[in-house]
């Protein structure tokens, strides 16, 4: 059977995740629900959603859902076990898994650092165009002369050839 992931969603109490999908072979739109048993305030969400992903049951329906999807859903679920209500638990959850352009992650730990890398890299996938893309085009070039402000000139770069000299 093969499935085509539409939404990814959960409930709280009992922790689950919630999936709809299309069957693809039929056409039909189906949901699943797929209970995160032991799950607490305190465990770790990234082997949960591994588990999730691995578990025989459900491979089949989430092998096509990101991790990082997946993670982000049972982070919420976390916050909410721990007692903030849903806006805070989504505000916390977005902000952990946002890139800052403008963060130093030379100055992170090594789990931090992955764990951005990975938001990146999956980031990256979503947004690559593919070859079997509609609007994918082969061999673009930008002239990006006339994009942006203009550039500075600097006197080191003058093109003077007194350095020759040496």
């Amino acid at each position: 059977m093969s499935v085509k992931p539409l939404k990814c969603g959960i409930k709280v109490e009992p922790p689950t995740i919630v999936l709809t999908y299309t069957d693809v072979n039929t056409g039909k739109k189906r949901q699943r629900s797929m209970p995160v048993r032991n799950f607490t305030s305190r465990s770790g969400v990234t082997r949960f959603a591994d588990d999730l992903k691995q578990n025989p049951r459900h491979k089949k329906y989430l092998e096509s859902v990101q991790s990082l999807q997946i993670e982000k859903l049972l982070r919420i679920i976390q916050e909410r076990l721990k007692g903030s209500n849903l806006d805070d638990s989504l505000s916390k959850v977005q902000e952990e898994l946002r890139v800052d352009p403008e963060e130093n992650l030379n100055r992170l730990d090594d789990d931090e650092l992955t764990k951005k890398k990975r938001i990146m890299d999956e980031t990256f996938e979503m947004n690559r165009k593919k070859k079997d893309d509609p609007d994918f085009e082969y061999d673009v070039e930008v002239d990006f002369e006339n994009v942006g402000p203009a550039v500075e000139t600097s006197g080191w770069d003058s093109g003077s050839d007194s350095d020759l000299d040496f």
